[in-house]
């Protein structure tokens, strides 16, 4: 099925369980999606959705450290069960050994050697783990490989 629909499916489950929080998310997915439809004429496929989903987790991440510095433990906590709500969609996320054996075969296929090489390592990883892995993750593994 696809991703949008999935989305459709559960906003409408998230209203008739009164599921306040998974309403919100999806709808806010939903949303995104539709603006980027409208936006660009054109009708997305799992692939976008999945960047869109990935994007909003990448948000949503970067708020908490604000949300902690003004010690609003509700905002936190509605975060991180907003992030597990959009996981859901995403594919499942690779574990670090997995992810350690992809950076060791960039690295050695791009030849990096120092820091200066990370853009070289980090377009080749980006593609295999699309979705599938945060970004920051990524760099931080990728610069215990490369100094």
């Amino acid at each position: 099925m696809p991703l949008k629909e999935k989305l459709m499916g559960d906003l409408k489950e998230a209203m008739k369980s009164k599921d306040k929080v998974k309403k919100n998310v999806v709808t806010m997915v939903r949303a995104a999606i539709k603006q980027r439809e409208v936006d660009e004429r054109i009708e997305l496929i799992d692939a976008d959705v999945i960047d869109i989903i990935a994007k909003q987790i990448k948000q949503k991440k970067d708020s908490i450290p604000d949300f902690e510095k003004g010690k609003r433990q509700d905002l936190i906590d509605l975060t991180n069960e907003e992030i597990k709500i959009l996981l859901e969609y995403l594919p499942p996320q690779l574990s670090d050994e997995e992810l350690e054996s992809i950076v060791k075969e960039a690295i050695e296929t791009t030849n990096a050697q120092s820091k200066k090489d990370l853009g070289k390592v980090m377009a080749l990883i980006m593609p295999k783990v699309k979705g599938k892995a945060d970004g920051k993750h990524i760099n931080e593994i990728v610069a215990k490989y490369i100094k």
